[in-house]
């Protein structure tokens, strides 16, 4: 058996600490002598009781080690932290959820590094965790391999009273309203947020075993590929298959396809350039507006429409997403099966086309996100334009300014906001929040309240989850003194999603003129790591990365 990392670990050529090394491996109860003939196999698990996204990872991890064991290896299991974003909306934990992505990706980095692995099999469901695991991965280069957690269900799907729908647009009880945001089962939350987006994604990049993404996570056959994907990592070793042989620029534009016609999160804007940094690629926002208007939404999943991730499952997963894009994708990718992906597809068909629709009907005709750009927004911002009501999708409104997130929902709870307004909150960027915030409270605020002509944009990001004109990233953020701090109330901002175009209508002196009386708005940050964040983050135009 290759055991292309861990050789040092059994070579006595230093001898006495080689006896030293193996004499701390036998207090762990394993056979040495076999250790020494078998590759070594990380298993880096998220699994965490408190919250259903990770919840039954332990289980899946055990039938990992089970296929490892079975294939030859000898797996050894650590766990990274698995932040959630539901957990610390609305409160100041939300800004620490982004910085752990850098995080996750460096401990799995430094410790895969120090412990000489042959392989790793990455263990993943929800939003920050799946990101930075594939960057560390990008950075290691060792055979790699991904199970993630799959959907769980909400509890309207356990009602008499569903509708065919897990959108909250469809019911009008509160009860029901709450029912499609209430998580019944293990699993990461049913819509195509920023969790179900990357499990989606991190197959089309090819790291994971075909059809096992958006198997749910308390499906009996999910214990089955967790066993596959096991066996499979023993095999990649053996193999020499290492994450940049599958982790490509062919790879990420795959996936950026994909990420198109599912509607996925706008958080992919932050991660996909931030996982092509760490490959020494370079992906614009300009990249997505490139690809936007030949790749169309072909899911109405939640919240650009009534289905969840259960009925992609159900109707081929994302496999059948990527044979109706294919000959929009490189085939020549390879997978972690060895296999092209051109090969994979043969195998891949659409169950149902009312959810996976076809390329000529589908259920928009451009891809999920857009990339806005203009004198507000010079680097871009961002927008799931699928979950845009068409008749938003040009707008011009009074802002109404806002320091911090906390302001706007007190104006909304006063009834202080009327239509034909544009909602602006900064210092909510990379810097700013710290961290970069998400306003899913003020966009979930907004929805409940029943308004149809209110806009928001901030330097803050959205829940993937977020529908309507929510607009964010907006770069350069305020902090570092972007033209979003120049606003000021009444100003008229200009939203065009089409033209692909976001508008402060002042002039652009008397922008210049206002950001020279800027001064960022001060906020108190625990010492440690979040002072260290904003000295080294950059522009979420980049990613978010730390420089």
């Amino acid at each position: 058996m290759k055991k292309p990392k861990s050789g040092p670990i059994f070579d006595s050529s230093d001898f006495p600490i080689s006896a030293i090394r193996l004499s701390i491996l036998k207090g762990t109860g394993v056979d040495v002598e076999e250790l020494a003939e078998k590759p070594i196999i990380a298993v880096a698990n998220s699994h965490t009781e408190f919250n259903p996204g990770h919840m039954h990872l332990r289980q899946l991890a055990e039938r990992v080690k089970e296929g490892i064991q079975a294939a030859g290896g000898i797996p050894f299991e650590f766990n990274v932290p698995a932040p959630c974003d539901g957990l610390t909306e609305g409160n100041e934990g939300m800004r620490f959820i982004l910085p752990q992505r850098e995080l996750i990706a460096d401990m799995i980095e430094i410790h895969a590094r120090s412990m000489l692995f042959d392989g790793i099999v990455m263990i993943a469901s929800c939003d920050k965790i799946i990101p930075g695991m594939i960057m560390a991965a990008a950075r290691l280069d060792l055979a790699t391999i991904f199970l993630t957690g799959g959907p769980g269900s909400f509890q309207i799907r356990f009602s008499p009273r569903m509708k065919g729908s897990i959108s909250h647009r469809d019911y009008e009880d509160i009860r029901d309203k709450m029912a499609v945001a209430t998580c019944a089962t293990c699993g990461s939350c049913e819509v195509m947020g920023t969790a179900n987006t990357f499990q989606c994604l991190v197959e089309a990049l090819g790291l994971s075993l075909p059809g096992s993404a958006n198997v749910p996570a308390f499906h009996s056959e999910k214990l089955l590929w967790a066993r596959r994907t096991g066996k499979r990592i023993v095999e990649m070793v053996e193999e020499g298959l290492t994450a940049r042989k599958i982790l490509s620029w062919k790879a990420i534009d795959n996936a950026l396809s994909v990420d198109l016609a599912i509607g996925g999160s706008t958080n992919s804007t932050l991660h996909l350039p931030a996982i092509a940094h760490e490959l020494g690629v370079d992906l614009p926002l300009s990249k997505i507006n490139e690809l936007n208007r030949e790749i169309p939404t072909l899911c109405g999943i939640s919240p650009s429409g009534p289905h969840g991730i259960q009925d992609l499952y159900q109707a081929g997963g994302v496999l059948a997403v990527m044979k109706v894009l294919a000959d929009d994708l490189f085939l020549d990718a390879r997978t972690v099966t060895g296999e092209k992906l051109g090969d994979v597809l043969t195998r891949a068909s659409v169950l149902d086309e009312n959810v996976i629709r076809p390329r000529n009907k589908p259920f928009y005709p451009e891809g999920g996100t857009v990339v806005l750009f203009g004198n507000l927004a010079p680097e871009g911002a961002v927008v799931k334009q699928s979950a845009v009501d068409p008749e938003m999708h040009r707008f011009v409104g009074r802002a109404r300014v806002f320091e911090d997130e906390s302001e706007c929902l007190a104006a909304i709870r006063e009834g202080n906001i009327n239509d034909g307004e544009v909602l602006v909150i900064r210092n909510l960027g990379p810097k700013g929040g710290p961290g970069m915030p998400e306003t899913l409270a003020v966009t979930m605020g907004l929805d409940l309240a029943g308004f149809k002509r209110v806009a928001l944009v901030t330097d803050g990001r959205f829940s993937g989850a977020t529908s309507g004109p929510c607009i964010g990233h907006v770069s350069p953020e305020a902090y570092v003194g972007g033209p979003i701090a120049a606003v000021r109330e009444n100003d008229k901002i200009a939203i065009d999603i089409p033209g692909r175009t976001l508008e402060l209508r002042i002039p652009d002196e008397e922008i210049q003129s206002r950001l020279k009386d800027w001064t960022p708005k001060p906020r108190k940050v625990p010492a440690g790591y979040m002072q260290r964040y904003i000295r080294m983050v950059s522009s979420a135009a980049k990613g978010a990365i730390l420089e």
